[in-house]
Order: structure tokens, then C-alpha cells, then sequence
């Protein structure tokens, strides 16, 4: 088969369409022959050599895919080879094939007018999975809270803002541009701020008369540290998922103390397989039937055949993107 290699850590030119071995499934696992997948911030850090995949899983970028299930392992139970699917994985979704432990495949989902195809349910599980278990199952967003999320036209962003809309919540978020923020009001995101021009810390707290978010959900990190904790309401929650803005910052302890606030931090990609496959049934569960009913959809800003990764590496890092970049088999 083929797969992207990363010749050595570097730019996006290091990324090499390349004939390796083909993976074979163990136990538990399915081997699926992948048609799509799509890049996430991580593929980008691993690429720089500053985030290796985990132990024991594929040297290949790439943490979610759709496709086909070509073949099973042995305890294989619920699936079948021809099944299609779409998978959470810890790596190797840049390949023509790839081994997935069967608690993080899910069914290609039903979209309003029937089956989505692969190259838009692949731009799926990573970003329903970690939205779902970070501001739902961890920082527990309910009905009428308000949700600020940093990042809103990202990948992560789109899905954030149409699944706490879905759960009655106010949005507010962050992007970069006016038309980010028109994109993001598209989905049902309420209040809208360019950080390059405005405080998001005085804007939420304006337009929700002085509550505040009662839930953050930060890419950024170290630089909105402090400024998260300021935005919090009483009770108040984030839930930091990257390091775009750095990894150390100061925390103002006193105000996080006066507010009871809670501040999480997590990566998905490490989790024991056993805590991935509780996420994928959560998402399965409540996430796949807002697909089906058209309130939440999958945004794709493009698909680029995947033998070119270099060039969807450069979308991402220029930021000027809407959503996910589908890769293409």
C-alpha cells in the first residue's frame, strides 16, 4: 500500500507518498481501506517532530478516516467485512489502509437525504469526539449556559458551535476575520468576536450582562490562560484541548478561587483505547442522530487528493480555512 512518510521532521515537504508494508489487524482490531481522512492541528506537530505518535501504533499521520472494512481480526464481534465506516484513530489515517481496534469505528453516518459519502465523514470523529467529551462529558455544558469557544471557524469550532446550539446553549466565539465570523453565525454561533480587534473578555461579559461563559473551550493555551479564568462565570469551566498560544502561563489562582472555577486540560489521542471507545459510543449515541436530523453537519472547506498532504499542511497553516481539510484516496 501507500502512505504519507515523514521523511524527517521539517515543513510540509517532508511529507512523502510512499510504498510501505501493509498493516495487519490484530485482536480487536479491523483493517480498513481508507477513501478519505482529514488533518487536524496534531498531523501538523507530529510532521515537526513534536508530537510522536503513541507506542505500538502506526509512524503515519492522520487521526481519523472513512472507508471501507477490508478485513477482521480475531474477537471481531458486530462488524463486517464491506461495513463502511468512519474511525477515531491514534494514527495512520494519511494511508490506503489502516488498523482500527473496534471500539472506534462507527457506521458511516446517516446524513437527511441518506448516507454521508467518505470524504465528508471523514472530517468527523476526531472533532465530534473531542468536542463531545470535553464540553459534555467533562466540562458538562447544559441548556441555557453560554459557551465560548476560541477558534470558532476551525475545524473543532464548526462542530462546537452546532452541538451546543443542539443542546440549547448560547455560543460565543473567537476567529480572525469578518468573514470567519459571518461563517460562524451561519451556524448558529450568537456572539461574534475578532480577536484581532476586540477584548473577548469585555464582549462576553457585555453580552451576557456580566455572567460570563460558563464553559470555555481554548486551543490556544498559555496566552488566554489568564483571560479564560477572567471570562468564567461563578462555577464556570474550560477545558483546554492545544497549545497554540504557548505552554506556560500564570494562573491567577485567586480569581479561579472566587469564582469555583475548574480548569481541565486533555489530549485524545493518548487515552487508553478502553476510554477512546467509551467517547466513540457516547458520540455514536448522541451525536449520530443529530447528523441524521440535519442539525448538526460535517463543514468541509476542501478535499485535496491525499498523495499532496504537503499542500493541505500549508492551508492549515495559513489559516485561511473553514472548517476541515479532507485528504482524498
Amino acid at each position: 500500500m501507500h502512505a504519507i512518510t515523514i521523511a524527517e521532521p521539517g515543513g510540509p515537504d517532508v511529507l512523502v507518498w510512499a510504498e510501505v508494508d501493509d498493516p495487519e489487524p490484530g485482536e480487536g482490531e479491523v483493517l480498513v481501506e481508507v477513501a478519505a481522512s482529514a488533518v487536524n492541528r496534531a498531523d501538523l506537530l507530529q510532521r515537526q517532530g513534536f508530537y510522536d505518535p503513541p507506542p505500538g501504533t502506526s509512524p503515519y499521520p492522520g487521526l481519523e478516516c472513512a472507508g471501507r472494512i477490508a478485513a477482521l481480526g480475531p474477537g471481531v464481534d458486530g462488524w463486517r467485512v464491506g461495513d463502511e465506516v468512519c474511525a477515531l484513530l491514534a494514527g495512520g489515517g494519511y494511508a490506503e489502509k489502516v488498523v482500527v481496534p473496534q471500539g472506534q469505528l462507527l457506521p458511516l453516518p446517516e446524513g437527511p437525504d441518506g448516507p454521508l459519502d467518505p470524504a465528508t465523514a471523514a472530517a468527523l470523529p476526531e472533532v465530534a469526539c473531542t468536542v463531545w467529551s470535553n464540553v459534555f462529558m467533562i466540562a458538562g455544558l447544559k441548556e441555557g449556559e453560554t459557551l465560548l469557544v476560541h477558534g470558532g471557524a476551525s475545524g473543532i469550532g464548526t462542530m462546537a458551535i452546532q452541538l451546543a446550539k443542539a443542546a440549547g446553549a448560547r455560543v460565543a466565539v473567537t476567529a480572525g476575520s469578518p468573514e470567519k465570523l459571518r461563517r460562524c453565525a451561519e451556524l448558529g454561533a450568537d456572539i461574534l468576536i475578532d480577536y484581532r480587534e476586540q477584548d473577548f473578555v469585555e464582549e462576553v461579559r457585555e453580552a451576557t450582562a456580566g455572567h460570563g461563559a460558563d464553559v470555555v473551550l481554548d486551543i490556544i493555551g498559555a496566552k488566554y490562560l489568564e483571560r479564560n479564568v477572567k471570562v468564567l462565570a461563578t462555577g464556570g469551566r474550560v477545558a483546554i484541548i492545544g497549545l497554540q498560544g504557548g505552554r506556560n502561563g500564570e494562573l491567577p489562582l485567586g480569581t479561579l478561587l472566587a469564582k469555583r472555577g475548574t480548569i481541565t486540560a486533555t489530549t485524545l489521542r493518548a487515552r487508553p483505547v478502553s476510554e477512546k471507545a467509551e467517547i466513540v459510543a457516547a458520540v455514536r449515541e448522541h451525536v449520530w442522530p443529530l447528523i441524521a436530523s440535519g442539525r448538526v453537519r460535517p463543514v468541509v472547506d476542501r478535499t485535496v487528493p491525499m498523495s499532496h498532504a504537503a499542500q493541505a499542511h500549508r492551508v492549515l497553516e495559513q489559516s485561511d480555512h473553514v472548517g476541515k481539510v479532507v485528504l482524498t484516496v
